[in-house]
Formats: C-alpha cells, sequence, structure tokens
C-alpha cells in the first residue's frame, strides 16, 4: 500500500509516481520539473493517495465511474500518463470533468459522514451521501439524473459544514449552508440551488468554502478581468434565490466565465480561446468589493479573444517542494 502522487493534466491525462520520486530538497532550490506534458498542457490536479484508495470520476452526462490507485498506469515524474477517457468505459460524447480522491470507500462511517454535492449547468444542486457510490462497478453507474440539455459541470466531497457558492454567468452569485440541500438518492435529479435569468443564462461554477479565514473568493471574466473578494461579502441566503452582485458585468467585462476558492498560495491558469496561456500568482491579485469591476488580468490581444477556462493550481514554489511532510496539506 505504498504511498502515490496522483497527478491530472489540463487536458485530462492521468498517472501515479511514487512519493519517493518526489525527494525533498532543501529550501532555495531550484526544484526538479514536475511532469512534461504537451506544448499547451499542464498539471491541474495532484493528490497524494496510497495503492488502496479509490479514484471517482464523474462525467458531464452524470455518470460515476471508480479507479483502484494501483490501476492508474505508472508513470515516471516527467511523463505524460495515460488519457482518462481511454481508460474508462466512457461513450464518445461525454466527458470526465470531476474527480474525487476517496481513502476509505470500504468504511461504513467514513462513507455515512461523507457527501457528494453535484451542481449543474442550470443550478441544479444535490447531496448523497457518499455510501451510495461506494460499491464499484466495471461500466460505472449513475450518479444524478440529468435533464436534457444540462450538464454536471462540478462535484465536491463534504462533510456536511461547508458554505457552498454558486455563481452565474451574468454576474451573481449566491451563499447558502449546504444543510440547506436535503440528502436524496443516487438516481435523483436534485433540487434548485440558483435562480438563473432566462436569456441563455447558466452557472459557471460552485465552490465549498471550508476556511472562510485564509480562503477567499476570485472571479474571472470573458474579456480578462477578474478580482478577489472576502467570503463575509456575500451574505447567506436561502437556495434557490437569485444571488447578489459578484461582478459588475461590463461591455468592457464580458460574462463571468469562472469562480474559484483560492489562497494566497495558488497560482491561477488562464487559458484563452485562441491557445495562449498564462500564469499568475493570486496574491499579486488585491482583495476589493463584491460589486467593483475587478482589474484586468490578461490583455486579450485580438480583438475577438476570449477566456476559455481558468485552473486554480498550486504555486510553483509549492509545487516543487513536494516534500513528505507537507505533501498531503498542499493537496488539499
Amino acid at each position: 500500500d505504498d504511498e502515490m502522487i496522483i497527478t491530472i493534466s489540463h487536458m485530462g491525462y492521468i498517472k501515479r509516481t511514487p512519493l519517493s520520486e518526489f525527494r525533498a530538497q532543501n529550501r532555495g532550490g531550484v526544484g526538479a520539473k514536475g511532469s512534461n506534458t504537451r506544448e499547451e498542457d499542464f498539471i491541474e490536479y495532484i493528490y497524494p493517495a496510497s495503492m488502496h484508495n479509490y479514484m471517482l470520476f464523474f462525467t458531464q452526462k452524470g455518470k460515476c465511474y471508480w479507479l483502484k490507485v494501483y490501476e492508474i498506469p505508472e508513470g515516471a515524474k516527467n511523463s505524460k500518463g495515460r488519457a482518462i477517457q481511454n481508460m474508462l468505459n466512457i461513450e464518445s460524447d461525454d466527458k470526465v470533468n470531476a474527480f474525487i480522491r476517496v481513502k476509505k470507500l470500504q468504511d461504513p462511517e467514513y462513507n455515512m459522514s461523507h457527501n457528494l454535492l453535484f451542481c449543474t449547468r442550470k443550478g441544479v444542486i444535490k447531496k448523497t451521501k457518499l455510501e451510495a457510490y461506494s460499491r464499484p462497478r466495471q461500466n460505472g453507474v449513475n450518479a444524478i439524473t440529468i435533464r436534457e440539455d444540462d450538464q454536471v459541470i462540478q462535484v465536491r466531497l463534504t462533510t456536511g459544514d461547508s458554505q457552498i457558492i454558486i455563481a452565474n454567468k451574468n454576474g451573481r452569485a449566491i451563499r447558502f449552508h449546504e444543510s440547506a440541500v436535503r440528502e436524496m438518492g443516487r438516481n435523483a435529479t436534485g433540487v434548485k440551488g440558483m435562480t438563473l435569468d432566462n436569456n441563455g443564462d447558466e452557472v459557471v461554477g460552485m465552490i465549498c468554502v471550508n476556511d472562510p479565514e485564509k480562503e477567499t473568493i476570485m472571479v474571472v471574466s470573458e474579456q480578462g478581468y477578474g478580482k478577489r473578494s472576502l467570503i463575509e461579502d456575500y451574505r447567506i441566503t436561502n437556495r434557490g434565490g437569485k444571488g447578489v452582485k459578484t461582478l459588475n458585468i461590463t461591455d468592457k467585462t464580458g460574462c463571468l466565465v469562472a469562480i474559484k476558492c483560492v489562497t494566497d498560495e495558488n497560482d491561477l491558469v488562464i487559458i484563452n480561446k485562441s491557445g495562449i496561456t498564462l500564469r499568475m500568482k493570486v496574491a499579486d491579485v488585491r482583495v476589493m468589493g463584491r460589486a467593483t469591476q475587478g482589474v484586468r488580468l490578461i490583455n486579450l490581444e485580438k480583438r475577438n479573444d476570449e477566456i476559455a477556462s481558468v485552473c486554480k493550481v498550486l504555486s510553483e514554489s509549492v509545487d516543487e517542494n513536494l516534500q513528505d511532510d507537507n505533501v498531503t496539506e498542499v493537496a488539499e
């Protein structure tokens, strides 16, 4: 049951590397190259896990698949890994977009004390005990019943005490305690988490806040504007409401594309539709009020270019110092 580091890249390549390959380095070193991804790819998720842990994979269409850590192909620290799509029996028009690492899937107490929270594009939210997903099947199971023209965008593992924030394209966000969502069975559709506007509005993301002291909320818009604000700025309301303004949407900023829960230890990777990637330190963006327009994070040179996706990653200094003692904290 060796300790491993699982890395998943933005384009969906996965591999496991023995923790011993990430040797501890002295402070002030240059660090070692972590992974050889394609030009435009980068490592997005890093999970410490042991060989007997499970990884759960959730797809847009609401299916759940399992892999034991030892079934994930082993790769050297700088190898690319294998495409997740090829390792699971996923339909060709479906795509994995959420991963959960579970330490004790066979432990009934753990399963009953942890929940999976699902959020879909149309603002539906669902909470189910982890226990309902504790019996792996080769072909996967339905994790949530998805209505037509909807898809799962986020799945989170919670302990029953998280604050949930959901944001929509039009620049509003709603905050409520997860106890406002009742538990449901595995095949349920869920309940309304946020009321959307009529004009093609959709949810851009859901975050779970566990440590309001340290974490701040980062929002980014299509035209490269973004800002951080304190969690306290968002008042707690009931689920299903319209939410409060989280970014002042103007023609200059464009619609909201991402909401992330960040700390000063994180970096933000912003990818444009034209393929340009920018990595920046979260600490460089100052914390400001909730209804402001934000600051320019990236200069879009082409007239019709927009931001395609935003990812939160570990800052490079933390990434390089994946030492034995802090590796679990880092990846949480």
